[in-house]
Protein backbone atom coordinates (compact mmCIF):
# COMPACT_ATOMS: atom_id res chain seq x y z
CA UNK A 1 0.00 0.00 0.00
CA UNK A 2 1.68 3.61 -1.03
CA UNK A 3 0.72 5.77 1.41
CA UNK A 4 0.48 9.40 -0.42
CA UNK A 5 3.01 12.16 0.84
CA UNK A 6 1.69 15.56 2.37
CA UNK A 7 3.28 18.41 0.81
CA UNK A 8 3.75 21.17 2.74
CA UNK A 9 4.36 24.91 1.78
CA UNK A 10 6.24 27.14 4.55
CA UNK A 11 6.92 31.01 3.95
CA UNK A 12 8.73 33.77 5.64
CA UNK A 13 8.13 37.08 5.91
CA UNK A 14 10.43 39.92 8.73
CA UNK A 15 8.06 42.16 10.13
CA UNK A 16 9.73 44.73 12.14
CA UNK A 17 12.33 42.82 13.07
CA UNK A 18 10.34 39.58 13.79
CA UNK A 19 10.13 36.62 11.40
CA UNK A 20 5.97 35.35 10.79
CA UNK A 21 5.92 31.87 9.40
CA UNK A 22 3.09 31.05 7.24
CA UNK A 23 2.74 27.40 6.27
CA UNK A 24 -0.08 25.09 4.41
CA UNK A 25 -0.59 22.17 3.87
CA UNK A 26 -0.08 19.95 7.44
CA UNK A 27 -3.30 20.46 8.59
CA UNK A 28 -7.26 20.67 7.57
CA UNK A 29 -7.16 19.14 4.28
CA UNK A 30 -10.47 18.65 3.78
CA UNK A 31 -11.35 22.93 4.02
CA UNK A 32 -11.36 24.78 1.57
CA UNK A 33 -8.15 26.63 2.37
CA UNK A 34 -6.00 26.49 6.29
CA UNK A 35 -2.78 27.43 7.27
CA UNK A 36 -0.92 28.27 10.87
CA UNK A 37 0.85 31.65 11.31
CA UNK A 38 3.38 31.57 13.49
CA UNK A 39 5.38 34.07 15.35
CA UNK A 40 7.77 33.16 18.03
CA UNK A 41 6.19 30.78 19.98
CA UNK A 42 2.75 31.87 19.15
CA UNK A 43 0.82 29.66 16.94
CA UNK A 44 -2.63 30.60 15.41
CA UNK A 45 -4.37 27.96 12.51
CA UNK A 46 -7.12 29.05 10.45
CA UNK A 47 -9.24 27.71 7.90
CA UNK A 48 -11.97 28.59 5.80
CA UNK A 49 -14.93 26.39 3.97
CA UNK A 50 -17.82 27.35 1.64
CA UNK A 51 -21.02 25.64 1.71
CA UNK A 52 -21.56 24.33 -1.73
CA UNK A 53 -25.71 24.87 -1.77
CA UNK A 54 -27.52 28.06 -0.26
CA UNK A 55 -30.30 27.38 2.42
CA UNK A 56 -33.90 28.26 1.71
CA UNK A 57 -35.16 31.29 2.25
CA UNK A 58 -31.36 33.02 2.92
CA UNK A 59 -31.85 36.62 2.15
CA UNK A 60 -28.55 37.87 3.28
CA UNK A 61 -24.72 36.49 3.44
CA UNK A 62 -23.98 34.17 6.57
CA UNK A 63 -20.96 34.90 6.92
CA UNK A 64 -19.23 33.87 10.31
CA UNK A 65 -15.98 34.05 11.83
CA UNK A 66 -14.90 32.57 14.64
CA UNK A 67 -12.31 33.11 17.55
CA UNK A 68 -11.88 30.05 19.65
CA UNK A 69 -9.18 30.36 22.73
CA UNK A 70 -8.00 27.27 24.00
CA UNK A 71 -6.42 27.46 27.61
CA UNK A 72 -3.88 24.55 26.57
CA UNK A 73 -2.45 27.33 23.94
CA UNK A 74 -1.08 28.75 27.04
CA UNK A 75 -0.56 25.80 29.04
CA UNK A 76 -3.50 25.28 30.79
CA UNK A 77 -6.20 22.80 31.51
CA UNK A 78 -10.07 23.91 32.43
CA UNK A 79 -10.22 23.42 36.17
CA UNK A 80 -14.06 23.15 36.02
CA UNK A 81 -16.32 19.68 36.67
CA UNK A 82 -16.70 18.94 33.20
CA UNK A 83 -13.01 19.62 31.84
CA UNK A 84 -14.28 21.68 29.13
CA UNK A 85 -13.72 24.96 27.78
CA UNK A 86 -16.16 27.64 28.26
CA UNK A 87 -17.96 30.17 26.70
CA UNK A 88 -16.56 32.55 24.39
CA UNK A 89 -14.79 35.64 26.54
CA UNK A 90 -15.41 39.38 25.95
CA UNK A 91 -11.55 39.39 24.10
CA UNK A 92 -12.48 36.32 21.77
CA UNK A 93 -15.55 37.64 20.80
CA UNK A 94 -13.75 41.20 20.29
CA UNK A 95 -11.25 39.33 18.20
CA UNK A 96 -13.65 37.74 16.03
CA UNK A 97 -15.59 40.59 14.97
CA UNK A 98 -12.45 43.04 14.22
CA UNK A 99 -11.78 39.85 11.78
CA UNK A 100 -14.72 39.58 10.72
CA UNK A 101 -15.00 43.83 9.81
CA UNK A 102 -11.86 43.17 8.00
CA UNK A 103 -13.26 40.13 5.64
CA UNK A 104 -16.63 40.90 5.57
CA UNK A 105 -16.85 43.93 2.74
CA UNK A 106 -14.44 42.08 0.28
CA UNK A 107 -16.92 39.10 -0.50
CA UNK A 108 -19.22 39.80 -3.41
CA UNK A 109 -22.27 41.83 -2.46
CA UNK A 110 -24.77 39.28 -3.76
CA UNK A 111 -23.13 35.79 -2.64
CA UNK A 112 -25.01 34.06 -0.21
CA UNK A 113 -23.40 30.50 0.26
CA UNK A 114 -22.70 30.33 3.64
CA UNK A 115 -18.98 30.59 4.67
CA UNK A 116 -17.49 29.59 7.62
CA UNK A 117 -13.62 31.40 9.41
CA UNK A 118 -12.47 29.65 12.12
CA UNK A 119 -9.44 30.38 13.97
CA UNK A 120 -7.36 28.99 16.99
CA UNK A 121 -4.03 29.24 19.10
CA UNK A 122 -2.58 26.16 18.53
CA UNK A 123 0.10 27.92 20.92
CA UNK A 124 0.32 31.17 23.36
CA UNK A 125 3.47 32.56 24.51
CA UNK A 126 1.70 35.03 26.74
CA UNK A 127 3.58 37.94 24.43
CA UNK A 128 2.84 38.21 21.10
CA UNK A 129 -1.19 39.26 20.52
CA UNK A 130 -2.74 37.29 18.07
CA UNK A 131 -5.59 39.27 16.82
CA UNK A 132 -4.13 40.97 14.26
CA UNK A 133 -2.09 37.74 13.06
CA UNK A 134 -5.90 36.52 12.94
CA UNK A 135 -6.59 39.12 10.06
CA UNK A 136 -3.44 37.65 8.16
CA UNK A 137 -3.99 33.66 9.02
CA UNK A 138 -7.65 34.68 8.16
CA UNK A 139 -6.99 36.55 4.64
CA UNK A 140 -4.28 33.51 3.93
CA UNK A 141 -6.54 30.92 4.05
CA UNK A 142 -9.51 32.30 2.13
CA UNK A 143 -7.16 33.46 -0.73
CA UNK A 144 -5.58 29.83 -1.46
CA UNK A 145 -9.23 28.60 -0.86
CA UNK A 146 -11.96 27.98 -3.37
CA UNK A 147 -13.99 30.87 -2.07
CA UNK A 148 -14.49 34.07 -3.69
CA UNK A 149 -13.23 37.01 -2.02
CA UNK A 150 -11.38 40.06 -3.48
CA UNK A 151 -8.68 40.60 -0.77
CA UNK A 152 -5.91 39.88 0.05
CA UNK A 153 -5.60 41.77 3.34
CA UNK A 154 -3.03 42.42 6.71
CA UNK A 155 -3.91 43.95 10.28
CA UNK A 156 -1.20 45.25 12.17
CA UNK A 157 -0.73 46.98 15.83
CA UNK A 158 0.87 50.24 16.70
CA UNK A 159 2.10 51.56 19.82
CA UNK A 160 4.15 54.03 21.09
CA UNK A 161 6.70 54.04 23.79
CA UNK A 162 8.70 57.26 24.76
CA UNK A 163 7.53 59.25 21.78
CA UNK A 164 8.82 56.47 19.29
CA UNK A 165 6.44 53.88 16.90
CA UNK A 166 6.53 49.87 17.81
CA UNK A 167 5.04 47.44 14.88
CA UNK A 168 3.36 44.73 16.82
CA UNK A 169 3.97 45.14 20.23
CA UNK A 170 3.99 42.85 22.71
CA UNK A 171 1.81 42.44 25.72
CA UNK A 172 4.18 43.73 28.27
CA UNK A 173 5.25 46.83 25.57
CA UNK A 174 1.91 47.71 25.62
CA UNK A 175 1.76 48.38 29.56
CA UNK A 176 4.16 51.41 28.12
CA UNK A 177 2.45 52.46 25.42
CA UNK A 178 0.34 55.42 25.07
CA UNK A 179 -1.10 54.37 21.77
CA UNK A 180 -3.29 50.99 20.93
CA UNK A 181 -3.99 51.24 16.84
CA UNK A 182 -4.76 48.24 15.00
CA UNK A 183 -5.66 48.68 11.52
CA UNK A 184 -6.39 46.68 8.58
CA UNK A 185 -6.33 46.89 4.48
CA UNK A 186 -5.54 46.00 1.53
CA UNK A 187 -2.62 47.04 -1.09
CA UNK A 188 -4.13 50.09 -1.94
CA UNK A 189 -6.11 51.17 1.17
CA UNK A 190 -7.20 51.30 4.63
CA UNK A 191 -10.34 49.56 5.33
CA UNK A 192 -10.96 48.86 9.65
CA UNK A 193 -9.30 50.98 12.24
CA UNK A 194 -9.72 50.76 16.39
CA UNK A 195 -7.82 52.92 18.62
CA UNK A 196 -7.07 53.65 22.33
CA UNK A 197 -4.96 56.45 23.04
CA UNK A 198 -3.67 58.98 25.45
CA UNK A 199 -4.25 62.27 23.59
CA UNK A 200 -2.29 61.70 20.22
CA UNK A 201 -2.06 64.72 18.08
CA UNK A 202 -3.49 64.33 14.81
CA UNK A 203 -0.29 64.20 13.04
CA UNK A 204 0.90 61.68 14.49
CA UNK A 205 -1.67 59.58 14.10
CA UNK A 206 -1.38 60.29 10.76
CA UNK A 207 2.00 59.31 10.77
CA UNK A 208 0.76 55.86 12.27
CA UNK A 209 -1.97 55.15 9.70
CA UNK A 210 0.93 55.75 7.44
CA UNK A 211 3.23 53.48 9.16
CA UNK A 212 0.34 50.62 9.54
CA UNK A 213 0.04 50.79 5.67
CA UNK A 214 3.18 50.64 4.72
CA UNK A 215 4.31 47.40 7.00
CA UNK A 216 1.00 45.70 5.63
CA UNK A 217 1.78 46.17 1.89
CA UNK A 218 4.91 43.55 2.16
CA UNK A 219 2.40 41.25 3.58
CA UNK A 220 -0.57 41.32 1.05
CA UNK A 221 2.31 40.78 -1.01
CA UNK A 222 3.29 37.52 -0.07
CA UNK A 223 -0.44 36.43 0.26
CA UNK A 224 -0.55 36.92 -3.48
CA UNK A 225 2.80 34.99 -3.82
CA UNK A 226 1.05 32.02 -1.85
CA UNK A 227 -2.35 32.08 -3.59
CA UNK A 228 0.21 31.49 -7.27
CA UNK A 229 1.79 28.76 -5.52
CA UNK A 230 -0.86 27.00 -3.88
CA UNK A 231 -4.34 28.54 -4.22
CA UNK A 232 -7.51 26.62 -5.60
CA UNK A 233 -9.60 27.44 -8.26
CA UNK A 234 -12.32 29.72 -6.78
CA UNK A 235 -15.75 28.02 -6.78
CA UNK A 236 -19.05 29.27 -8.30
CA UNK A 237 -21.56 30.37 -5.84
CA UNK A 238 -24.99 31.19 -5.81
CA UNK A 239 -26.30 34.87 -6.01
CA UNK A 240 -29.61 37.03 -4.98
CA UNK A 241 -30.60 40.10 -5.92
CA UNK A 242 -29.04 43.57 -3.80
CA UNK A 243 -30.77 47.07 -3.28
CA UNK A 244 -28.72 48.04 -6.13
CA UNK A 245 -30.34 46.14 -8.34
CA UNK A 246 -33.54 47.64 -7.61
CA UNK A 247 -35.23 51.17 -8.13
CA UNK A 248 -34.78 53.14 -4.93
CA UNK A 249 -37.69 52.16 -2.68
CA UNK A 250 -38.94 49.52 -5.02
CA UNK A 251 -40.64 46.69 -2.69
CA UNK A 252 -39.32 48.20 0.17
CA UNK A 253 -41.07 49.93 3.33
CA UNK A 254 -39.51 53.32 4.35
CA UNK A 255 -40.07 54.56 7.64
Amino acid sequence: MVEAVRETHQFKIDIAGKEMIIETGKLAEQAGGAVTVRVADTLLFASATMSRNVREGLDFFPLSVDFEEKMYAAGRIPGSFFRREGRPSEQAILTSRVIDRTLRPLFPKNMRNEVQVILMPLSHDQENQPDMMGIIAASTALMISDVPWGGPVAGVRIGMIDGEFVVNPTHSQMEDSTLDLRVSGTEDAINMVECGAQEIDEDTMVQALELAHDTIRPIVELQKQIREKVGKEKAEYSTAPTDEDHPRGAGRCVL
